[in-house]
C-alpha cells in the first residue's frame, strides 16, 4: 500500500472562522494505482492534494494521519516535510509557470533542485536527458527560459522535474487544465508511462474533467463539500455509480457522437453548501432528489462491494 489517509481534517483559517475544506477523509491508494480525484470546484480535491505535501500556509491540520509506504508523514510540520518532498512525494501544480522561475533557465533550475536535495547534477544528467526525450522534449530546452516555451512544453518540464527523484507518490493538480485537448492527451499519456516505467509508484490526478481521467485512471474518487462521496474502479464509476451525486455528475457529461437535438444534458440544481459553517448530516441532501429524513445524519463511507465505497444511506 503506497498511501493510507485516515480521518484527515484540514481547515483554512479566515477572519470569519475556519473553512472545513477537508472534513474526515479516509481512503487507501495501492501500489501502482492511478486515482482520478474529481468533483465540482470547491469540493476539496485540490486541498486534499496539497495537504499531502503541505504547500499552503493558510492550511491548518486539525486531525487525522497520512501514511506513505508505512511511514507517517508529518504534514502538520512544514519543515519536517522537506526531506519527503521530491524524494518520496512530489507535486505537479495546476499552472506550470507557478513552479518555474522566469529569471532562471530550465537547466539551472533543475540543477538547483538537485543540489538542494543533496545530489550532483552530473550524476543525473543521463537520466534527465532520457526523461526529456520520453516526453518529447529536446535537451536544448535546458538552455531556454520558461517564457520561450509553450504551455505544453512547460508542463512537460515540470513533470520531468517533479519525478526526477522517483517519488513513491505523484500528485498532479489540474495538470492539464490550461492545455489544449491534444496536448492534454499527450501529457496524460506521458504520466501513465512514467507510472508504467516505475518512475513513480502511484499517482493522484486531481481534475474536474472526468472524461480525461476515464482514459488514464485505474480508480476514481468523487468528492463533495470536503468529504468523499464515492470511490471505485473507473469503469464502475462511469457505468454503475451508486451515490446520487456521482450519478448526476456522470449524467451531466455528453456522450461521444450525441447531438444537442438527441440528448439534452441535465445539470445539478442548486449550489454546494458553504464550508464556513457546513450543514449537518449528508452535505448533498439539499440538492439530492433521493433525500429523506435519515439524511440529516452523516452517512458513513462503506464498502458496498469489493473495491467500491460510497457514503449514502440509500446505498448502505
Amino acid at each position: 500500500m503506497t498511501l493510507r489517509v485516515k480521518d484527515l481534517k484540514v481547515y483554512y483559517q479566515t477572519l470569519r472562522g475556519d473553512v472545513h475544506a477537508l472534513d474526515g477523509v479516509n481512503f487507501d491508494l495501492a501500489d501502482g494505482e492511478i486515482m482520478g480525484l474529481a468533483g465540482e470546484s470547491g469540493c476539496g480535491k485540490s486541498t486534499l492534494g496539497k495537504s499531502l505535501i503541505r504547500l499552503d500556509s493558510r492550511m491548518r491540520h486539525v486531525g487525522g494521519s497520512v501514511e506513505l509506504d508505512g511511514k507517517e508523514l508529518p504534514i502538520a510540520d512544514d519543515d519536517a516535510m522537506v526531506p519527503f518532498r521530491y524524494h518520496e512525494i512530489s507535486l505537479i501544480p495546476q499552472y506550470a509557470m507557478s513552479a518555474l522561475n522566469p529569471t532562471r533557465k530550465i537547466g539551472r533550475m533543475i540543477n538547483e533542485l538537485l543540489r538542494s536535495r543533496g545530489l550532483r547534477p552530473a550524476d543525473i544528467a543521463e537520466e534527465l536527458e532520457r526523461r526529456l526525450e520520453l516526453v518529447g522534449l529536446d535537451t536544448d530546452v535546458l538552455n531556454r527560459f520558461p517564457i520561450e516555451l509553450s504551455g505544453g512544453m512547460k508542463q512537460r518540464v515540470v513533470m520531468v522535474m517533479s519525478t526526477l527523484l522517483n517519488p513513491s507518490l505523484l500528485i498532479a493538480d489540474e495538470a492539464t487544465s490550461a492545455l489544449d485537448v491534444s496536448t492534454q492527451r499527450s501529457v496524460a499519456e506521458s504520466m501513465v508511462e512514467f507510472r508504467d516505467r516505475g518512475y513513480v509508484k502511484s499517482m493522484v490526478f486531481v481534475t474536474h474533467d472526468i472524461s480525461l481521467v476515464y482514459q488514464m485512471a485505474d480508480t476514481i474518487m468523487v468528492m463533495y463539500a470536503g468529504r468523499i462521496a464515492e470511490k471505485a474502479s473507473t469503469s464502475t464509476i462511469i457505468n454503475n455509480p451508486q451515490h446520487p451525486y456521482t450519478q448526476m455528475l456522470i449524467s451531466a457529461l455528453p456522450e461521444v457522437g450525441s447531438t444537442a437535438e438527441e440528448t439534452r444534458l441535465e445539470g445539478i440544481p442548486g449550489t454546494p453548501p458553504g464550508l464556513l459553517n457546513p450543514p449537518t448530516g449528508c452535505r448533498f441532501k439539499d440538492r439530492c432528489p433521493m433525500a429523506f429524513s435519515k439524511c440529516n445524519e452523516q452517512p458513513p463511507l462503506l464498502e458496498i462491494e469489493p473495491g467500491h465505497w460510497a457514503a449514502c444511506w440509500k446505498t448502505g
